[in-house]
């Protein structure tokens, strides 16, 4: 191979290093929530749709793209379902998380009124935080797979009594206008979302840390208790303490926690020990900065 040709071939390999390097994967259609989370979190980042919350895992896992992100919870409806039990085997880490306010709009084709409309399609989670406003309006709600498959479908039905409920940039891309902002009947409606990376930094500090981590109990009495006492013993604040079953058992729970602090610092690493004694499996999931939203919520 010529020195030119070898040039090439160079170049056309580091661009797609490069390409994958600035991606990052979420689930869902553009216009979707998490399209906007990817955008508001890594605007350097080119978004990846993908189809299912494996499929955004994958992406990572095959070299697709360098991050995923993944919805964790809902401030009015609670934790995502099945998220909890793909990311202790997801192979990746929570490197940040990004708490984005739900902004509900109402989507209609080009010179719809809301005097038209009749019903409104979205995903069944996003209708039931816009309730009230439907009823208000006499709007009928139907479930769609997801808000911005919802917009798309508004825009090909170009039919006046229907309307999509999604974000502003789902009716940008499919070219809706917004017939009524903020519908939302909760303003302080938010969503948490995780940013997924194959590998922890340890050595990454902010003035407040998150520590995430999945465990299970031994079988022996009062197990639960005895692993969570060191946390407070040693001054350490548990934000969030989620169980859900594993393997269809009854009997096989795993917990779901996040701490307040670094696996590094003192109090955080005595309260750790004093757990892995009590516990058969122990995965740390993420170790992040804390978001500023926090404070605002």
């Amino acid at each position: 191979m010529c020195c030119v040709q070898y040039a090439r071939c160079y170049l056309s390999i580091m661009k797609g290093l490069s390409a994958v390097i600035n991606r990052i994967a979420f689930q869902g259609e553009p216009g979707a929530y998490s399209h906007q989370a990817c955008l508001t979190a890594r605007p350097d980042h080119e978004p990846l749709p993908c189809e299912t919350f494996e499929d955004t895992i994958a992406a990572v896992n095959q070299g697709k793209a360098s991050l995923a992100m993944l919805p964790i919870e809902n401030s009015i409806y609670g934790r995502v379902a099945d998220i909890h039990h793909l990311l202790p085997s997801s192979n990746l880490s929570i490197v940040d998380e990004l708490l984005l306010p739900v902004r509900i709009m109402l989507l209609g084709p080009k010179g719809t009124g809301l005097s038209t409309i009749t019903t409104a399609y979205s995903h069944a989670m996003l209708l039931g935080q816009c309730r009230r406003f439907l009823r208000d309006h006499g709007i009928r709600p139907s479930a769609w797979v997801d808000t911005a498959g919802a917009a798309r479908h508004v825009a090909e039905l170009r039919d006046p009594s229907a309307c999509a409920i999604a974000s502003e940039l789902a009716g940008k891309i499919h070219r809706l206008e917004i017939l009524e902002r903020h519908i939302e009947d909760e303003p302080t409606n938010r969503t948490r979302f995780a940013v997924m990376a194959p590998a922890l930094n340890p050595n990454r500090r902010a003035d407040h840390m998150i520590t995430a981590f999945v465990f299970q109990v031994r079988n022996i009495p009062a197990a639960l208790y005895k692993s969570l006492g060191g946390f407070a013993t040693n001054g350490v604040n548990m934000i969030k303490l989620e169980s859900y079953m594993i393997d269809g058992s009854f009997s096989a729970t795993q917990f779901y926690a996040e701490i307040e602090g670094h696996p590094d610092d003192k109090a955080v690493n005595r309260a750790m020990d004093e757990l892995a004694h009590f516990t058969s499996t122990l995965t740390i999931l993420g170790v992040f900065p804390a978001s500023p939203e926090r404070q605002k919520s």
